[in-house]
């Protein structure tokens, strides 16, 4: 079920009316019932992978809090990893390592006779399984007792909000908000359902706008050039942004209103001043799932400075790959680990030269550089993130600069410019609504960052905040793309 569809907004209100109406033993099962509902909406039968997920990682779980011998407690949670592992690998990446084998048999004459498997891939799956391997990795590690209540666990993986496309979170966050009482408070419904409308305002106005100009070059890169290049790639990374974190802000919200706090996962990405600080701010569910699962494992393996490059690498390695079954996102995980490697590396070289051009007398200035070198390097990386192959991704990359001067100057001349906008598969009208929507977002969360004034919002009069709700919804209904355009990480 999408959370742009008039069924989700049928669904959440009956949800949310009946779960406060009912008593707090019964709520869970509910949740429950609903969460398997919400997700049988797209394909049935996929419910069934879930499932055997659920009950390995629950009795995997309890055998582990059980156990006294390390062997066996680390033979139950291997059961657990090579499950979830198992069945994502079948389903996301067998193809695809399947095609690569064969490609590579016909090129050395070997005969390789493994034929495709027709799978589709199950919405959201790697997304839950990241979940249920966290769940049994803290029971492994001792951060948190197994789940007793197989319900209870059941709804920490099939939790409809975020069950498609995360937050990732940990059981030590959720599940004990699964055994409490949660209240209705009037204060945080109404801050919950601003939060969804917000996350509805970036989803359908912004992103899915400029979805059909980042679709109209990157589908066919062979009929344009460096401006239409340069203008899809930063409408691309500004569409992953909005389409993601507004995504992430009704999940967060619509938990929100259920008395359910999830973790935030977008913190103003784009004004990071650095690579680093940009993957603190991204997808923060995510990275600190690599950087405790993954990195900080690999870390403790070798201390020197090699090796901790060598595993930044890596690890930004599997996350591409964990973002598909593509070269394409591998390459967009390496460039990111070499990215950040070469980032770590040359702090001391930078500082220097920061020194030397007395940047730091201009700490504004410099930020600002550092800001816009930062999204400018994302902004390139996408390019293989959004990119259909290689082939096309280096088509992009390596005429990013032609013709650039020429086009760009032409613009000075409306007409050129509304021809160059229509070029795009977007009116002029449109672009320009998408622009100033864009301009509102980077106001908003620059007022939020810098001020107190959305503290003080529910404190406004009511003709203020139910103006501002109603010139958002006005907004959506009037300016926003209604088109079929699911949410970019369905896929993953």
């Amino acid at each position: 079920m999408l959370f742009n569809s008039l069924q989700f907004l049928i669904f959440f209100p009956v949800v949310t009316v009946l779960y406060f109406a009912l008593q707090h033993r019964f709520r869970w099962i509910l949740l429950l019932l609903s969460s398997c509902y919400f997700y049988m909406a797209f394909v049935p039968k996929y419910i069934l992978i879930l499932f055997a997920v659920i009950l390995i990682d629950y009795f995997m779980g309890l055998a582990i809090a059980r156990e006294s011998n390390l062997q066996r407690k680390k033979a139950f949670l291997l059961i657990s990893i090579v499950a979830n592992i198992g069945i994502l690998f079948v389903f996301k990446y067998f193809n695809f390592f399947n095609a690569n084998f064969t490609a590579l048999a016909e090129m050395i004459g070997w005969n390789y006779p493994i034929k495709h498997l027709a799978l589709i891939l199950p919405i959201g799956l790697s997304f839950h399984t990241f979940q249920s391997l966290s769940y049994i990795i803290e029971v492994y590690r001792g951060n948190y007792p197994a789940e007793r209540r197989l319900g209870i666990y059941g709804l920490y993986v099939l939790f409809f909000p975020q069950l498609v496309a995360g937050p990732i979170e940990r059981p030590q966050h959720i599940l004990p908000q699964l055994h409490i009482e949660q209240r209705f408070d009037f204060t945080r419904v109404a801050s919950g359902l601003r939060l969804m409308l917000w996350g509805l305002f970036k989803k359908i106005v912004i992103a899915d706008n400029l979805a059909v100009v980042v679709s109209q070059v990157y589908d066919y890169p062979s009929q344009f050039a460096g401006a239409h290049f340069i203008v899809a790639t930063v409408a691309f990374s500004i569409q992953l942004f909005c389409d993601f974190s507004g995504y992430s802000d009704i999940a967060i919200g619509s938990a929100r209103v259920l008395g359910i706090r999830l973790m935030q996962n977008f913190n103003r990405p784009y004004s990071a001043p650095s690579i680093t600080e940009f993957w603190k701010r991204w997808h923060i569910s995510l990275t600190s799932w690599f950087r405790d699962y993954v990195y900080l494992p690999l870390a403790r393996f070798k201390v020197t400075p090699i090796w901790l490059y060598a595993a930044t690498i890596i690890v930004f390695t599997l996350s591409g790959l964990w973002h598909g079954a593509n070269w394409t996102f591998v390459v967009w995980g390496l460039y990111h680990g070499i990215y950040m490697t070469v980032s770590l590396a040359t702090r001391r070289i930078r500082a220097r030269i920061v020194k030397l051009l007395h940047l730091n007398a201009w700490p504004r200035l410099h930020r600002a550089i550092r800001v816009a070198t930062t999204f400018s390097l994302v902004s390139i990386s996408f390019i293989f993130f959004r990119a259909t192959s290689l082939s096309d991704a280096w088509y992009m990359v390596s005429h990013l600069s032609e013709g650039l001067m020429a086009t760009f100057g032409s613009l000075f001349n409306p007409l050129n410019l509304s021809g160059f906008i229509e070029s795009l598969g977007i009116s002029p009208f449109t672009f320009l609504q998408v622009l100033i929507a864009v301009a509102l977002l980077t106001t908003v969360y620059t007022l939020k960052a810098k001020t107190t004034a959305f503290l003080r919002f529910d404190a406004a009069p009511p003709w203020v905040r139910w103006s501002v709700y109603n010139a958002l919804i006005m907004w959506i209904i009037f300016f926003g793309y209604f088109g079929e355009q699911p949410f970019i990480y369905f896929q993953f």
